[in-house]
């Protein structure tokens, strides 16, 4: 469902009305072409003999699928750069819809168990456990490492890719992470140290005659995030599709590999504070900085939504917790885990903005960001083609 209507049954203070904005939040098609449909279209019943009509060509029908996964690469940057890629822009297909938010740890999970995030629960890269605030992909929270005391597998139990034991090809030191056991959870780790290795490994799982391989690259995202959208990630960019024209090589000419990826990007010139008024009302905040979730102190949750509203609505989508449930952001179904690690009020930027907390920094500051539901970040691209 895409929004572009008022919600109803809402007190109107709570409620933005998106025909009057310019540009509305693209909430995803959770029914049709997004990334939490993937897997369950693969590895259903029928596997790839009855894909929905929005997978690329070369995948109906094949006998064996490798999943690439390209972190950070969204479709808007893909064909903004299309002579810097002939290889994967040659590929047949086009794009679909990421998730919300769109951020690692909320698509990544979508992707593997084939839910919504309002199904699996893991509603964010920064969220709300048991009055303090999880870093998911660190397993962290302000007192340090929470892995046995939030045990990863408690926090996103449904086991991947329908509960088949797939080989998922990835960096050798992401296997162990407790981000790992939340969304991977039983299947055969296939580590890879250098990118290179990444061929070979899948050629070899293609010559053993797996039906379906799962595989992993973060050097886009990481490239946007530290550098932006210049010529280091073209750089990155031009590597990436040579790595793509490697493994079309390894595979059989029944094989089909497919690329997608978990979001896009946005260049951020802007860290904007929030309003002390606020922040003022607000107990804990969550979420990243295009998708801060503000969690009101008791009985001011209609409070915060006005002052942050007043504050904010130039720049950001400012919207309340009850809106968000009737539009459908995070999937037509909440579980009641999902909700409880939601805010009261989402801060989503519009503009190339971020919104600070202080608790949220790394070792960089960040130049690319993502987390929003603009198209350049919501769109990602759904690509194949057959081995040699």
């Amino acid at each position: 469902m895409r929004s572009g209507r008022p919600s109803v049954g809402i007190p109107p203070v709570q409620v933005v009305d998106w025909s009057a904005v310019d540009v509305a939040p693209l909430v995803p098609e959770y029914a049709g072409g997004c990334l939490c449909n993937i897997v369950p279209s693969l590895l259903g019943p029928d596997g790839t003999s009855a894909l929905p009509a929005w997978f690329p060509t070369p995948a109906h029908g094949a006998s064996q699928v490798v999943l690439l996964v390209l972190d950070g690469l969204g479709w808007d940057q893909l064909q903004a750069r299309r002579s810097l890629a002939p290889v994967l822009t040659a590929m047949a297909g086009g794009a679909i819809d990421a998730v919300t938010p769109t951020t690692t740890a909320t698509s990544l999970v979508s992707i593997t168990t084939g839910l919504t995030p309002g199904e699996h629960g893991v509603v964010g890269y920064r969220m709300a456990m048991h009055g303090e605030i999880l870093n998911v992909l660190r397993w962290t929270t302000p007192a340090g490492d929470a892995r046995r005391r939030i045990v990863p597998e408690q926090v996103q139990p449904v086991r991947p890719f329908l509960g088949s034991a797939v080989p998922v090809v990835s960096k050798a030191e992401l296997a162990g992470s407790a981000f790992t056991a939340a969304h991977l959870s039983g299947v055969r780790h296939v580590p890879w140290r250098l990118p290179s290795g990444m061929a070979v490994e899948v050629g070899r799982l293609m010559r053993a005659g797996e039906p379906f391989v799962f595989a992993y690259y973060d050097g886009i995202d990481k490239t946007a995030h530290e550098y932006g959208l210049g010529e280091h990630y073209d750089a990155e960019l031009r590597m990436v599709d040579r790595l793509v024209g490697d493994l079309l090589a390894v595979l059989p000419p029944d094989a089909v590999l497919l690329i997608t990826a978990d979001h896009g990007q946005v260049e951020v010139p802007e860290t904007l504070p929030i309003a002390p008024e606020a922040l003022r009302l607000t107990r804990l905040l969550s979420g990243e900085g295009r998708f801060r979730w503000l969690h009101a102190r008791p009985g001011s949750a209609k409070e915060l939504l006005a002052v942050a509203s007043d504050a904010h609505e130039d720049r950001a989508w400012v919207v309340g917790l009850d809106q968000v449930l009737e539009e459908a952001w995070l999937g037509p179904r909440l579980s009641e885990v999902a909700r409880s690690r939601l805010g009261d009020v989402a801060l989503v930027a519009r503009d190339p903005v971020s919104y600070d907390d202080p608790a949220d920094t790394g070792a960089i500051k960040l130049i690319c960001r993502h987390g929003s539901l603009t198209e350049a970040e919501m769109r990602v691209p759904l690509v194949g083609a057959r081995g040699a």
